[in-house]
């Protein structure tokens, strides 16, 4: 009988496989919100501006906070879990991306949303979508690394 398709994954750390996840979750999530979500707050009429950015911070926190929460845990324990060497370099580069993403979040993207809570400004709206570009790369590069990380695990299980 041949062995089950997923016994390789018995080899993988679940926390991998989790953090993986998460990590790809949030790389595609803040694509959309780059290239979608963000250059059409622009197009949102001016009166109903404040309604809307109100709805968006509220209904955004209940997706991005526990992924990022997830991502932050499962970041920080990961390079001391796979012990010394090349894989644990390459998650301290993406702990040190884990950290970045969340300085920019609280130092420039918190403060840009506080302002267009109070009314459309172009200037915040701006800063918005140009300074959201590094957490987008941030996380871009991130889902390479947890990515290689999983395949070259699988592989060296199978």
């Amino acid at each position: 009988m041949d062995p089950p398709l997923w016994s390789p994954l018995v080899d993988v750390p679940a926390v991998l496989v989790v953090h993986a996840a998460v990590t790809c979750f949030l790389a595609g999530l803040i694509w959309v919100i780059q290239l979608v979500h963000y250059p059409l707050f622009d197009h949102v009429d001016r009166q109903r501006f404040v309604a809307f950015e109100g709805a968006h911070s509220r209904r955004i926190t209940w997706i991005v906070a526990p992924a990022m929460g997830l991502e932050l845990i499962t970041g920080a324990w990961l390079p001391w879990a796979v012990g010394p060497g090349p894989e644990r370099t390459l998650l301290l580069v993406g702990a040190g991306l884990i950290a970045l993403v969340w300085l920019s979040t609280a130092l420039v993207q918190v403060p840009c949303h506080a302002r267009l809570a109070r009314g459309f400004d172009a200037s915040a709206h701006r800063r918005l979508v140009r300074t959201n570009v590094l957490r987008t790369a941030a996380w871009s590069a991130r889902a390479v690394i947890v990515s290689w990380l999983l395949v070259a695990r699988l592989a060296d299980a199978g």
